[in-house]
């Protein structure tokens, strides 16, 4: 994404919230050094109303990312720290008795706002990572019997270390199919490394973003504008045809156990018709699929225990089926 705009203000107007969102890059990136692809997976799951899971070694300013998109998008956020002691209710709030009505009165938990961040969410048992799953799915609350709805936009951030390191629980397949992306946060280039001690030095505080100068560029009103001009991108018969064969041939792949589901296969329908809309077409071309296959379809997919002895990954899997399904002209 190429900012158009450097002050564009909230709007409803489909042009003018495409150059809004455009201008997040250029607004995350005075908190932030060197990961235009996360803030553009980030869009994109906004577009579409999805979750992203975001993975990387603690340090690489996966919380910071989150932060900055809030602000630049004036939308209120949370933040959970997961740790192996976190309860479900700490997630979704509580039933709280009041000794002056003598009543149980419910207290809302983070999860009530427009962006969550969910802090090393692996590093939580089972019982209370799938206590996100109903407000991902459903976007929305029970306690106690009563459904309670989330805000609107509402989106899941959750950071994760890799899997290999110490205290750690995988994420279980039911709940890595609700994210829409998994994004992976590598370390920062030596040039993009000096630029962030650089700013260290100057003063920067990464807890003020005020202060680093990150202003609103857009806001709820773009994004409504900017979700109803990407359901009116067109798809056509044959690029569907080609997602859908991307995704089985990820169920046959020998180097996997666990392939693509349906629910996947929708899922790069719907990042790839958002990424059409923000590069300013009002159609899907098979370069806008393959632009989405990796982090779309990457955590939905399992390796085979030998491919990966073998140094297979699941990206060398995906980018191999990309160069054999034959493309629609």
């Amino acid at each position: 994404m190429d900012p158009t705009t450097d002050n564009a203000g909230p709007s409803g107007d489909p042009g003018t919230a495409r150059d809004a969102l455009e201008a997040l890059r250029a607004e995350i990136a005075k908190a932030v050094v060197g990961q235009d692809p996360a803030v553009t997976g980030l869009v994109v799951a906004l577009l579409c109303r999805g979750h992203v899971l975001l993975e990387g070694v603690p340090g690489v300013a996966k919380t910071l990312l989150v932060r900055a998109l809030a602000s630049a998008l004036e939308l209120d956020t949370k933040r959970v720290q997961f740790t192996p002691d976190l309860m479900p209710s700490d997630v979704t709030g509580s039933l709280v008795y009041d000794t002056r009505s003598a009543e149980f009165s419910f207290q809302p938990g983070p999860v009530f706002t427009n962006l969550l961040l969910a802090d090393e969410i692996n590093r939580t048992p089972p019982k209370t990572q799938s206590s996100l799953l109903e407000a991902m799915e459903e976007r929305q609350v029970t306690v106690d019997g009563t459904p309670r709805l989330l805000p609107d936009p509402f989106l899941v951030a959750a950071t994760q270390n890799p899997v290999e390191y110490e205290g750690t629980y995988p994420l279980p397949e039911a709940q890595l199919d609700r994210f829409l992306l998994k994004l992976t946060i590598p370390l920062p280039s030596r040039q993009d490394e000096i630029d962030v001690l650089t700013r260290h030095a100057e003063g920067f505080n990464p807890r003020d973003l005020h202060a680093a100068g990150v202003r609103p560029v857009a806001g709820p009103a773009d994004l409504e504008a900017a979700r109803a001009a990407v359901a009116k991108t067109t798809i056509s018969p044959e690029i569907t045809a080609y997602v859908v064969d991307i995704c089985r041939a990820t169920r046959e792949s020998p180097s996997l156990t666990l392939g693509v589901s349906p629910r996947g296969a929708t899922a790069l329908l719907a990042t790839a018709r958002a990424w059409a809309w923000l590069t300013g077409r009002d159609y899907v071309i098979p370069d806008d699929v393959k632009a989405l296959a990796l982090p779309t379809l990457r955590h939905r997919v399992q390796l085979r225990p030998e491919a990966e002895m073998e140094g297979v990954t699941a990206d060398s899997v995906i980018n191999a089926i990309l160069a054999h399904v034959p493309v629609p002209r």
